[in-house]
């Protein structure tokens, strides 16, 4: 392979290119043409299209399950039943996290762990960490959202 490179030249490729340049053919400059149209195409076909304008804005479409001509006293009575719903799965969760709790502290029992003591220290440091809490409280809460479902039923 050495052999092969070492008998490449730039200079002598010039001066090749040249003396075959300087031969009279009479189709030397229709074959010149042509093999610059056929560069540049190749180049133009490699060059990536450009956009002249931003693309159009989509047109969106808006799907709505709702009736559009609901009465106020229809949107609040469909929130008060979605609240009483929410209220339902919040409550089964409450549940299932106290069965939880409570398994884990049969658990701790049955393999002579102080689960009182454990009990004690986790709600210290939830009183430590949670003592600034802002915001209304839970029976706050339930009493606007009685309120605000009460308006439902007036009008």
């Amino acid at each position: 392979m050495k052999g092969f490179f070492r008998r490449i030249s730039p200079k002598r490729a010039v001066t090749d290119f040249a003396e075959h340049w300087r031969q009279p053919t009479p189709h030397r400059w229709q074959i010149l043409g042509v093999a610059c149209a056929a560069t540049f195409c190749l180049f133009f076909l490699f060059l990536p299209d450009t956009e002249r304008a931003p693309p159009a804005r989509p047109e969106l479409v808006y799907i709505s399950t709702f009736a559009e001509d609901r009465t106020d006293a229809e949107i609040i009575a469909t929130n008060c039943a979605n609240q009483e719903l929410q209220d339902a799965i919040d409550a089964r969760l409450a549940e299932r996290a106290e069965l939880r709790r409570e398994m884990y502290r049969q658990l701790g029992r049955a393999t002579f762990v102080d689960v009182d003591e454990m009990e004690a220290q986790a709600e210290a440091e939830r009183e430590a960490t949670g003592a600034v809490d802002e915001g209304p409280t839970e029976e706050e809460l339930a009493l606007s959202v009685a309120e605000y479902c009460a308006r439902a039923t007036e009008g």
